[in-house]
């Protein structure tokens, strides 16, 4: 009942905001229904200047609902990371993407070892 509230306080600001954009890690989402699979999508080749962002669920109006991959402006020194559902203790948990600094990979819960464990394997890959 409480994530309804919270749900219904949010399209209320969301719709009263008109046109202001939010990021999506702004709001929690929590609900106790599963994701369905990703759908297979057509990725186009590299465009310079531009980042893919994949297709993913979305949960809209009590259903999950699927958001078509896209073409971002890449932003230099940030990367790009995408949205992704995560299970907790019976429930699906939304992490909306966005920019991160540098390699953040990890949304930044453990930035200095784990970042740097990818930028060492990064270097040792070339």
């Amino acid at each position: 009942m409480i994530v309804i509230k919270k749900l219904l306080i949010a399209a209320y600001l969301a719709g009263s905001l008109g046109s202001v954009a939010l990021p999506a890690s702004c709001a929690d989402i929590i609900v106790q229904i599963a994701p369905p699979p990703p759908r297979a999508e057509f990725i186009p080749p590299p465009r310079d200047g531009f980042v893919w962002v994949s297709g993913y669920w979305e949960w809209r109006g009590n259903r999950h609902v699927w958001v078509r991959g896209r073409w971002l402006r890449e932003r230099p020194g940030y990367i790009y990371l995408q949205p992704r559902w995560e299970q907790r203790d019976g429930r699906w948990y939304m992490e909306g993407g966005g920019w991160a600094r540098g390699r953040d990979r990890d949304r930044g819960r453990d930035h200095d070892r784990h970042d740097r464990d990818h930028e060492r394997m990064d270097r040792q890959a070339r």
